[in-house]
């Protein structure tokens, strides 16, 4: 009698899209382990994520506004959740495997540091000696390093130890500030068109949702948007989730690769222009940022000097031989907003 997982497995078969990925011919694991009986390799990947401390601590980590006292305002975690639903919406039209679309998702933003996009340059900046800092390659490292697991003897292991597919779409999530290109080759896109998926639907959230908090901290008015983003998106917000997946479903079926229509593109570059402009690297958003920056520079000095006043499960490391300011950022990676800057606080005195 077949289990519920190979049940599950000959459905991606039959119906799945041929260009998909199927979960029973995952290219595997880093360290083999014995099949599920109920879930696919995919739907594993997926519950791993979402049980593990790197997940639960985007809660506190920010998207655009740091520490935000609102309630309603995104954080690094709403934004992994909503680039989740728009992959996954976008994935069942094109009839792709949900499960790896949805464990991609989940996944791709795990290694961000606190205080969003500076603290990534930030950090950047420190780790130069080390090969510099990029939240994707971070986001790998905690899903393949950082991360420990509980097996099922009850001894525990470091990494996730998650398969192949999922590892490359973390890595070719991100496009950073750059325009997406009308045909960006093969530079550094993810090998599947779930990948594929989530790399778009990343970009497709966020300008959404940051143009949304940034009318309600009152950054811009609703009538700041570039009339030609209007023309195409629609000239309500409401309407711009539904415009750029359906845009991304019709322009990506049939075709070996995920893309937008080349009006629709040009109004997502266009928008991300703007916001980082006006928001990201706004007057408004700007000092704020650059004291998050100037913090974690200080806490990075720090620990630097004294690596042994790291966590315990980040000196362990030291034992590795990894180099010191590796370690350092990782630690600093894995911190949030609020751990910082309590911790700032205590080493520093007061941070106004």
């Amino acid at each position: 009698m077949r289990t519920p997982r190979e049940v599950t497995e000959q459905w991606e078969r039959e119906r799945q899209n041929p260009r998909g990925a199927l979960a029973a011919t995952s290219r595997g694991r880093e360290t083999p382990e014995p099949e599920d009986e109920l879930r696919t390799c995919f739907q594993r990947d997926r519950d791993r994520v979402i049980h593990c401390k790197a997940f639960r601590r985007l809660k506190h980590k920010t998207q655009v506004f740091i520490a935000p006292e609102g309630d309603h305002y995104r954080t690094r975690l709403t934004h992994t959740l909503e680039v989740a639903q728009v992959a996954r919406t976008a994935a069942r039209a094109l009839r792709l495997n949900e499960d790896l679309t949805e464990a991609i998702a989940l996944a791709h933003d795990l290694g961000h540091p606190p205080f969003g996009h500076a603290g990534e340059a930030a950090l950047d900046l420190a780790m130069q000696p080390v090969g510099g800092f990029r939240h994707y390659e971070q986001s790998l490292r905690v899903v393949r390093l950082l991360e420990r697991r509980t097996r099922s003897d009850g001894t525990t292991a470091r990494g996730l130890n998650l398969t192949w597919e999922v590892r490359d779409g973390i890595a070719g999530h991100s496009k950073g500030l750059r325009d997406l290109e009308a045909d960006p080759g093969d530079g550094g896109l993810p090998t599947t068109l779930e990948g594929q998926v989530v790399r778009l639907a990343d970009r497709i959230a966020y300008v959404h949702h940051d143009t949304d908090d940034a009318v309600r901290a009152g950054l811009i008015a609703e009538a700041d948007v570039p009339d030609e983003v209007r023309a195409v998106l629609g000239r309500t917000r409401g309407l711009w989730i539904g415009v750029m997946v359906r845009d991304l479903v019709h322009s990506s079926e049939g075709r070996d690769g995920v893309g937008l229509s080349d009006g629709v593109r040009v109004a997502l570059n266009r928008l991300k222009d703007f916001l980082t402009a006006r928001v990201y690297q706004g007057p408004h958003t700007a000092p704020e940022l650059a004291k998050g920056q100037r913090l974690l520079l200080a806490l990075y000095d720090r620990y630097l000097h004294h690596p042994e006043e790291m966590s315990p499960e980040y000196r362990e490391l030291l034992e590795r031989g990894e180099p010191v300011g590796r370690i350092v950022g990782d630690f600093l990676a894995g911190m949030t907003d609020r751990y910082a800057l309590r911790l700032g606080d205590t080493l520093f005195g007061p941070n106004p």
